[in-house]
């Protein structure tokens, strides 16, 4: 189980990673890359996206690094949770926007998690 949770938590690290250049990337330049997928940040101001980068580079650094360095790894579900609210809010804002098609890989990552906090959480969280 904890081999499993262990490469749930990094591929959901790498894809916060990736997707924390909002900090970075000017918002012109994010709606046209992804195409149809990417137009929901025209809806957002600049400051409000580097808000939302700030927030998944944080979630990708608290899902790796206090387990790693054994530094209160009880951040780790902790982050996880978080995790969840903010795709929870990327669900939000498609169903809002209409955009079904869009929304299967915000589900996934919420799912990913939901289990990655219900695993660190459980009775054998911080067991091995």
């Amino acid at each position: 189980m904890n081999v499993a949770l262990w490469i749930v938590t990094g591929l959901l690290a790498v894809v916060l990673l990736g997707s924390s250049s909002k900090i970075f990337v000017p918002r012109e330049k994010m709606a046209g890359m992804l195409g149809d997928a990417s137009r929901w940040v025209e809806d957002f101001s600049p400051a409000a996206l580097k808000a939302i980068g700030v927030l998944e580079l944080l979630g990708a650094v608290g899902l790796i690094l206090p387990a790693v360095l054994d530094i209160a790894p009880v951040l780790v579900p902790l982050t996880a949770s978080g995790v969840v609210l903010l795709f929870v809010g990327a669900v939000i804002m498609r169903l809002r926007r209409g955009e079904r098609v869009t929304i299967a890989g915000d589900l996934v990552y919420l799912a990913m998690a939901a289990f990655v906090a219900w695993g660190r959480f459980g009775p054998a969280s911080f067991t091995g």
